[in-house]
């Protein structure tokens, strides 16, 4: 059989063949650099669908070079996903001062003293490592402006706001022939987003891992495309094979933001107890929490989630939540303490039973999907 044909206007949009993103992916907390790194972004583009970086993770300098390196790998379409805290983009750029690193057991000493003493409570009670792990200075979501002109300098395609609105910075990546796509848990945000000026938006339903909202995806994208239009959206949420692809084309969506799936697979940035942990999950494995971020966000379920919710502590804003989170997370996996370890992932994990190449990924899901629109819908289903 030859390669199956499946087009939709997003694909003439960002000159891709297949309407299928890798979710821009970014570090859970336990060791990885990204969760979509250089590798997974160039697998996924050169089999036709987008890859997009997982750039949370990086410096601004770190982020330049993650970049020219995907333009040596491949001549293909990508996008760089950043975090946009409206906070820190009204605030303006936070410029790094002193080290480029810093350790987090000194970071974790400016947190309030309730969440301070907790975090060293459990570490005597149950003899955990010392922290060792650092925390760069001049990251990418501290310097937002700085990061979006990296992505226009270096010609990124697409830019994708993974947390916040990208309205502000839309005309001046239109100047550079850079399209903007942005994500929402909800229509509301989705309208905002288009209104902006947005390329694209991502409609993410409550079953996303990572950040994610608290409508149902089958609710959430029909409204959202409507509240959309005429931009276009893509769904996210729930999506891991043909099955998703074709749902989230048959309620009007133009393609599928994918990410769990990405995540394990051979190139997924995911730790490799990570990758085993998403394959051994079933529907029921995963948790809506404020404990990782200070924002919701969804992950495997495991013992931290217990002693988050009995601590009494409130979560702290983002991205402080972050480094409470972070001192947590590092010292179970320096103790290998596998039932305190579980990364970013939906509910689709009891879908996903083995790690494939990404490249699979979508050739398999644009099989299965294009199986369903010609053959499986007309034989089973009499529309007239």
């Amino acid at each position: 059989m030859g390669r199956r044909t499946l087009r939709t206007k997003l694909c003439d949009i960002l000159d891709i063949e297949y309407p299928i993103l890798s979710a821009g992916m970014g570090p859970s907390l336990v060791g990885e650099t990204t969760g979509a790194p250089v590798e997974l972004v160039v697998a996924v583009s050169e089999a036709g669908g987008l890859g997009v970086l997982g750039a949370a993770g990086f410096t601004v300098d770190e982020l330049r070079e993650q970049i020219r390196e995907i333009k040596k790998s491949t001549d293909k379409p990508f996008g760089v996903d950043l975090l946009l805290p409206s906070q820190i983009v009204s605030a303006g750029d936070q410029e790094p001062k002193g080290p480029s690193e810093i350790p987090l057991s000194e970071v974790i000493k400016s947190l309030p003293k309730t969440h301070y003493d907790w975090i060293m409570k459990i570490k005597d009670e149950m003899n955990l490592p010392d922290i060792e792990a650092k925390i760069k200075t001049g990251s990418t979501t501290s310097r937002p402006h700085a990061s979006i002109k990296v992505c226009i300098e270096e010609g990124v395609p697409l830019f994708c706001a993974g947390l916040g609105n990208p309205g502000f910075m839309v005309k001046d990546a239109h100047a550079a022939g850079m399209k903007v796509l942005g994500i929402s848990g909800n229509t509301k945000n989705a309208r905002r987003i288009a209104q902006g000026g947005a390329d694209l938006v991502v409609a993410q339903g409550h079953e996303g891992g990572g950040h994610t909202g608290r409508i149902g995806s089958i609710a959430l994208w029909p409204q959202a495309v409507d509240a959309t239009a005429p931009t276009p959206l893509l769904a996210a949420g729930g999506i891991g094979d043909g099955r998703g692809l074709a749902a989230a084309l048959a309620v009007g969506c133009v393609g599928v933001w994918v990410g769990t799936r990405f995540l394990a697979t051979v190139e997924g940035g995911a730790l490799p107890i990570q990758k085993e942990t998403i394959l051994q999950a079933t529907d029921e494995d995963t948790r809506r929490s404020y404990l990782y971020t200070g924002k919701t966000s969804r992950a495997i379920y495991n013992q931290l989630h217990e002693l988050w919710d009995h601590s009494g502590l409130e979560p702290l804003p983002f991205p402080t939540q972050v480094m409470f989170a972070s001192a947590m997370a590092e010292m179970f996996n320096r103790a290998q303490e596998k039932d305190y370890m579980g990364p970013f992932s939906g509910q689709v994990s009891g879908l996903i039973d083995e790690i494939k190449p990404a490249a699979q990924v979508v050739e398999d899901m644009v099989e299965e999907a294009v199986d369903i629109l010609t053959r499986r819908l007309p034989e089973s289903v009499i529309a007239k």
